[in-house]
């Protein structure tokens, strides 16, 4: 279970590109971490020291420990993230795992609408450094380029993708030199390594506990390092990430000696309470100023790129797992797993720009950011301790572990909880419908699949052969597909056989009940047939991973080929005037749409879960797009289930 060899294996050039993929939003953090930790408050060894002792011990507990170490090894056959995660404990049958990936999925993608703005607004700040008399209002520059890398998305990264890896090492490698730079000079700042600078700042600098918040920044790209392990695979990013996390400790203690060496005893903020420069910019000699100003803008680019690559891959994951409205998904380049979601990415553009017009500048943003990225990163421990103990059949071992890991991040949860009134509530907005969302779709399948009834097929197999041969009953179709939920040869649906006998009688040549199944490995695609009347009814098994494209309709093709080639099946018309030509037989879909009956009484929850379901339809992909299947031949029936006990009248007869 997990821990298999999938995915690219280490090379120069998967190094290179899991630069550029992986590490972009925490490798963009040194922008902003020093910044927020420092805030308005007077620079002193305690506070600097402190800060970035608990930066060097944040970096190693959470990002290279939970991460780096114990996430990496929980892959679903290489892939990572929170649903990858989810569909591997979820086989033990646990009704509780689904709830930290519903929140987990919320929070993660709340998250998506600030980490653009606060990445690309540090970034062109920079500019006001270049130009301090000019008072640059900003706004305008963030809100063009997040406008431009959004509707950039249509067209794929595959065109530009191979230089981000290359930017990224460039922007590693600076960060890195101008922090050592700062080093050489105040060797002393590495003393703060020691944890004991951290506990003083927690507990005896006055509020000290707080500027957890600010701290936690420098670590908010963990989840994402997760969720995109089947783009670069294990080996790459364990590798990099020695790389990577040097660098980002050496800005972190080079920004750190700099402002205790030429700050101590001062503020950095002038009359309005606002920040006179930017740390990250300051420590850079003034001939590389611009330079530096356009390699971090375009590293915050390619962090914010990547971001949203993560967004859409979860998002088109929940949908293969029936946990979100089913959404048109294209398939911009040749790139594996890269997809994009039309209506998932103007809808973050326009979070973005309410977030920048909202906050205006990087600190007000830093102020709000993290709160709901710590929700999301308590569920993936959650899920990682479900998984540990079943890995490793221990309970206890993975108990403790699961404890410690959770009393670092509550400590930095509560340390958050601060930013609520300061823009917290903004993320949290997000997140909040979006977790009663998938919490909705995910009870309306429990409640499908309780009560959908199953009967026995072999009861149908002798009034199917009769309606075959009743030639006063139109031909509905010569080849006839169902989608069944029954994935049992002995079963099928009853709604399925409502609607071939019973709603309008449904005479064909051959009957297909297929069962589709999105299987937990991410790109597995196979099928199996049992034939039930030989040429005439068949029961097929069509069974793909979630990260594979639904389409059904090219999939069925594809096997009923083979089995012509079989001799199982024929699909020449069996019309005579047809059939001498050599033409093929017509197939038709049936999709089944089932509808609570009016004849059922439901409990409140249930109710609200079917009204809310509803709605969301609503707004759904209609299903003959979401599977793939081509509307000429597709026909849609509403049939009718209960959902709880009959409802029943009482009428009394009066003579």
């Amino acid at each position: 279970m997990g821990d298999h060899s999938h995915g690219p294996k280490l090379s120069l050039g998967a190094l290179l590109i899991t630069l550029g993929i992986i590490f972009g939003d925490i490798g963009t953090s040194p922008l902003y971490v020093i910044q927020a930790i420092l805030g308005t408050r007077v620079v002193s060894e305690e506070l600097i020291y402190g800060g970035v002792s608990c930066v060097f011990w944040t970096l190693l507990i959470i990002t290279t420990g939970k991460y780096v170490i114990l996430a990496l090894k929980a892959d679903n056959n290489g892939e990572g993230g929170i649903f990858a995660l989810y569909a591997l404990v979820r086989r033990y049958k646990s009704k509780y795992v689904i709830y930290p990936a519903i929140i987990g999925c919320a929070t993660l993608i709340a998250d998506g609408f600030i980490t653009p703005p606060i990445s690309i607004s540090s970034a062109v700040e920079g500019l006001n450094m270049l130009f301090p008399s000019a008072s640059i209002n900003t706004v305008p520059i963030v809100i063009g380029i997040i406008i431009g890398l959004f509707t950039f998305q249509q067209v794929g990264t595959q065109v530009v993708g191979k230089y981000f890896g290359p930017i990224m090492l460039i922007w590693f490698s600076m960060i890195g030199t101008l922090g050592l730079m700062q080093v050489f000079q105040h060797p002393e700042i590495l003393h703060a390594i020691n944890p004991e600078y951290a506990f003083n700042l927690l507990m005896k600098y006055p509020s000290g506990f707080w500027i957890l918040g600010a701290v936690f920044l420098c670590t908010t790209g963990g989840e994402a390092l997760y969720s995109d392990l089947g783009h670069c695979g294990k080996a790459n990013i364990r590798f990099s990430w020695s790389f990577v996390i040097i660098a980002l400790l050496l800005s972190y203690f080079g920004q750190s000696a700099f402002i205790i060496s030429e700050y101590a005893g001062r503020t950095i903020v002038d009359a309005s309470g606002h920040a006179e420069f930017r740390i990250f910019f300051k420590i850079m000699p003034e001939w590389f100023l611009p330079i530096g100003v356009v390699i971090a803008t375009v590293a915050t680019v390619i962090a914010s790129q990547a971001l949203i690559s993560g967004v859409f891959t979860l998002t088109n994951e929940a949908m293969k797992l029936h946990l979100w409205p089913r959404m048109k998904v294209n398939y911009p380049s040749t790139l594996k797993g890269q997809v994009y979601i039309p209506s998932i990415n103007w809808f973050l553009m326009i979070g973005c720009i309410i977030v920048v017009l909202i906050f205006k500048k990087s600190e007000n943003m830093e102020a709000a950011y993290g709160l709901a990225i710590t929700i999301d990163m308590i569920m993936t421990t959650l899920l990682l301790g479900f998984f540990y103990r079943i890995r490793y059949h221990s309970f206890y071992i993975s108990l403790i572990g699961t404890i410690l890991l959770m009393l670092v991040e509550f400590t930095f949860l509560i340390a958050n909880l601060d930013k609520f009134y300061h823009g917290g509530w903004f993320s949290l907005l997000i997140a909040f419908p979006i977790a009663i969302m998938v919490f909705v779709l995910y009870n309306a399948s429990k409640i499908r699949q309780k009560h959908t009834m199953f009967v026995e097929l072999n009861d149908y197999i002798p009034v199917l052969q009769d309606l075959q041969n009743d030639q006063t009953i139109p031909k509905e179709a010569s080849h006839l597909v169902y989608l069944a939920m029954a994935d049992d040869k002995r079963l099928i649906d009853s709604n399925i056989m409502y609607s071939i006998l019973r709603k309008r009688p449904k005479r064909a040549d051959v009957y297909w009940f297929v069962h589709v199944k999105i299987g937990d490995e991410p790109y597995n695609k196979t099928y199996n047939v049992d034939t039930i009347v030989p040429g005439k009814i068949f029961f097929v098994h069509l069974k793909f991973g979630f990260k594979v494209a639904h389409r059904v309709n090219v999939m069925f093709k594809e096997l009923v080929e083979q089995m012509v080639a079989t001799g199982e099946v024929s699909i020449t018309s069996p019309y005579p005037s047809l059939a001498k030509h050599n033409l093929p037989a017509d197939f038709k879909f049936i999709l089944l749409h089932t509808r609570v009956s009016a004849d059922t009484e439901l409990s409140p929850f249930e109710r609200w879960v079917v009204r809310t379901y509803r709605m969301i339809k609503k707004i759904s992909l209609p299903a003959y797009e979401d599977f793939g299947l081509e509307l000429s031949n597709v026909e849609e029936e509403v049939v009718p289930i209960l959902v709880g006990p009959k409802a029943e009248m009482k009428l009394r007869r009066e003579s």
